[in-house]
């Protein structure tokens, strides 16, 4: 059962209509495209554990906290404030403030030939026919509620071009911060990514806050990738603990197109990461790349759908999660191979080291065949770290907060291996150090100097 238009009134109804008011200029078709997904969320509700795709996760805590809807007058953030969260090698960063566009925080110039980049907003008041074609236009995937809500909240978020054949050797940043305030505020980021005929780019959507002060964020990310692209995107996520974090990831590909997805989950105290690939291109391939780190209470769930609608394409997922205290995982991963997606070929692969007797994981992976000549596999692993590889280094002089330390860096080092542009790889490689530095003490000053016996549970299918 959802969550009753009751509870719904609490603060979702009262803020949709404010907003609706303040957003009267808009565009007759973004207003109809508001209103059909609130009257679509209202029908439906909140998703509760009764249904499949969130049985593991319990967002009663997001239903029933009183939200507001921030606004631009809300926050005073500086460069200073954001110092630390600027990479070294950029092509550029736009920075949003609890949704909003922050553009004396962004850099933008020095844009590379054949880049645009601009809010979402600016985009709407200045040429909504350039987004009109894209926005919202992928109907295949189950209805979601909290992409509903993002939808009829849409204002805001990253819009970014990347014209035929460009090649943008830095990664683009799209910086997403969060500032508490009294009631808590929700925000409904919408980024919009076109990637036209054969060009090149990394994009790198990260989320963090600035203060200890509960938020909830929830993202939807629209990345449409042409004939012959090659895209990355790399979504960081490490807000505080207080946090709620849903983020919803679209890909839509062309022929012969090549993206990856590289999702990379430290922070947030509840944490949803959805992500969505269509090959609808012949001859496209895909990477869905992830690590999910988690210690104290923290619950990280992370679904995967992956829909092969067309003939001769690849896909391969592969996301390892570490868990610590009473961290809850959750990995859901559907494949789904069409009727005339003939000569598919796909693997997906979850694996799961629990540092505690408390962790947990729940682990489903999934496939939907319905071609006849296509290669798919799944499997999942739920193990602990090696006790002979830690007596090994241990015998070796390394202490024992290092020893484990390097085991779990190997464990994680899997994911990194996959990412192949330097810059954020640097970036997202310095984040796991640090966050796997603290788990390794943490786990050694509640476990003590001993050691459970290695158990692992292994399943595995092929079809």
């Amino acid at each position: 059962m959802s969550t009753t238009i009751e509870q719904l009134e609490g603060y979702v109804v009262d803020a949709y209509a404010s907003f609706k008011e303040r957003r009267q200029k808009d565009s007759h078709w973004l207003k109809q495209l508001r209103e059909e997904a609130f009257e679509r969320f209202r029908a439906i509700g909140f998703p509760t554990t009764h249904e499949e795709a969130w049985r593991f996760t319990n967002v009663s805590s997001i239903a029933q906290t009183p939200f507001r809807l921030g606004s631009e007058d809300d926050f005073s953030v500086s460069q200073q404030d954001l110092e630390e969260y600027r990479l070294v090698e950029f092509a550029c960063q736009l920075v949003f403030i609890n949704g909003y566009f922050a553009p004396e925080l962004s850099w933008l110039a020095g844009l590379p030939v054949g880049l645009e980049v601009s809010s979402l907003a600016a985009q709407i008041d200045e040429d909504p026919e350039s987004i009109e074609p894209h926005l919202d236009r992928d109907r295949s995937a189950p209805l979601d509620s909290f992409e509903m809500l993002n939808t009829a909240f849409l204002q805001d978020g990253a819009y970014v071009h990347i014209d035929r054949g460009a090649v943008v050797k830095d990664p683009i940043c799209l910086l997403h911060v969060s500032v508490s305030g009294v009631p808590p505020i929700m925000s409904h980021p919408r980024n919009l990514i076109v990637a036209e005929e054969g060009s090149q780019a990394a994009v790198i959507e990260e989320y963090v806050s600035l203060d200890g002060g509960l938020g909830f964020s929830n993202a939807v990310t629209e990345l449409i990738a042409g004939e012959g692209a090659a895209i990355s995107h790399y979504l960081v996520e490490r807000e505080n603990l207080q946090s709620f974090n849903v983020s919803t990831l679209h890909l839509r590909q062309g022929r012969d197109a090549n993206v990856s997805s590289h999702s990379i989950l430290l922070g947030g105290g509840l944490v949803r990461n959805n992500v969505h690939p269509v090959l609808g291109g012949e001859g496209a391939e895909c990477l869905i790349n992830g690590l999910y780190v988690g210690s104290q209470r923290q619950h990280l769930d992370n679904y995967m759908l992956v829909e092969h609608a067309s003939p001769h394409c690849n896909s391969r997922q592969f996301y390892n999660g570490i868990l610590d205290g009473q961290a809850h995982g959750v990995f859901h991963g559907r494949i789904i191979v069409q009727k005339q997606a003939q000569k598919t070929d796909a693997k997906q692969t979850n694996r799961n080291l629990l540092l505690s007797d408390d962790a947990r994981i729940d682990t489903k992976p999934q496939l939907e065949i319905y071609a006849d000549d296509v290669k798919c596999t799944h499997g999942a692993t739920i193990g602990q770290l090696d006790e002979n590889a830690l007596f090994y280094l241990r015998a070796r002089g390394i202490d024992e907060v290092s020893a484990r330390n390097l085991l779990l860096q190997a464990f994680a080092g899997e994911c990194l291996d996959r990412m192949h542009e330097p810059a954020p790889r640097k970036f997202i490689e310095g984040l796991i150090g640090q966050r796997l530095a603290d788990i390794g003490r943490a786990d050694l000053r509640a476990s003590g100097s001993g050691h459970r016996q290695p158990d692992e549970i292994v399943w595995e299918e092929a079809g």
